[in-house]
């Protein structure tokens, strides 16, 4: 890990198992707060039953929120890891074909999960608007657009994961911005299947939400790529923290402003409750009060990690950059478990 006295720690030969385990914990910290977020936030926010009308059954009304968030995780380390090797840079293939060459073969394992992932959570929402019923998959996605944008989202994780096989197979001859592209393409139909497909506001409110998904997806993705696979590698992570940092710094604010925007205006629009009261007598707001509260615990350390760390990172002197990684993505988690929460809960 970076804490280690050696300038230069490639192999991790004095203790595999440990090195390995260490590398997990990001991307397990992230996991775990994004799965404690989205079941917690689910039943606070289950509606309750309404007699006569019958209801989705647990596995739906918990398996969706679940199935939804593993998709929105699998999506982020797939763009992450498509744009490692652009972060990376290419020259000096000798040093950096190793880490490039793994980020590759885990960008194909993910994509295939993301598709996996649609696939599910298409069946599971012909389910919900079914209840009782054995659901009509078909009838789901040919009359809803929700049902239409997972199917295209599974579609464009299936293409990701192709062309990720041909990276696999030739290397960087198939360009990261390609990868890239492919898998993001993958992310526009994702806001239809939020809140954000009944808004008035639809086309400034659908620009925003593509823009939140895609920051997001970036700026998570990016820092578990750099968390898991690069702090071994102390002279590339010097290469290649500035760089992620700035796009990070970008995407925090892009993710910020317009997250802020979307859950206000969904609670503007919603003439049930009165704004600002909204924020906190209904569970849509208090979501989102959530979610501003972690972004701004997000910000913060991150601001530790760019003026802090970065400095001795780039360096190459010790520094706990994977501890403090570890704790932002964990909050990163939160969020994201959160904010699937938000794409099922009624505003009023």
């Amino acid at each position: 890990m970076t804490t280690t006295s050696e300038p230069h720690v490639t192999t991790g030969r004095s203790g595999p198992g440990t090195e390995h385990a260490r590398a997990r914990v990001p991307a397990a910290g992230l996991t775990a707060g994004a799965l404690l977020a989205v079941v917690i936030a689910t039943w606070l926010t289950l509606p309750g039953a309404v007699p006569g009308l019958p209801m989705p059954g647990t596995v739906v009304e918990y398996g969706l929120p679940v199935v939804r968030l593993v998709l929105d995780l699998a999506a982020t380390a797939t763009i992450g890891l498509s744009l490692l090797p652009k972060l990376l840079g290419f020259d000096d293939p000798d040093r950096t074909e190793p880490v490039a060459a793994r980020a590759r073969h885990w960008a194909v394992l993910f994509s295939l999960v993301w598709c996996a992932a649609a696939l599910v959570s298409a069946v599971l929402s012909a389910a919900e608007v079914t209840p009782g019923a054995f659901p009509d998959v078909a009838a789901y996605v040919d009359g809803i657009g929700a049902g239409q944008g997972m199917i295209v989202s599974a579609s464009c994780a299936l293409a990701s994961a192709a062309v990720g096989m041909l990276a696999v197979r030739f290397g960087e001859k198939v360009p990261a911005e390609l990868r890239v592209l492919v898998a993001g393409f993958g992310l526009l139909p994702l806001p239809v299947t939020g809140h954000a497909s009944n808004w008035y506001w639809h086309d400034l409110s659908m620009v925003s939400m593509e823009l939140h998904v895609i920051g997001a997806c970036a700026w998570v993705g990016g820092l578990v790529a750099l968390a898991v696979l690069l702090p071994r590698h102390r002279d590339l992570l010097a290469r290649t923290l500035p760089r992620f940092s700035r796009l990070a710094t970008y995407a925090l604010v892009v993710v910020g402003l317009s997250g802020l925007f979307n859950g206000l205006v969904e609670l503007l629009l919603t003439p049930a409750e009165s704004f600002p009261a909204s924020l906190v007598t209904t569970g849509y707001g208090r979501l989102v009060v959530a979610k501003a509260v972690f972004t701004a615990v997000i910000a913060l350390l991150g601001g530790n990690i760019r003026w802090r760390l970065l400095p001795a990172v780039t360096r190459q002197a010790p520094a706990a950059f994977a501890a403090w990684a570890a704790l932002e993505l964990t909050v990163m988690g939160l969020a994201y478990g959160v904010a699937v929460a938000l794409t099922k809960t009624p505003v009023a």
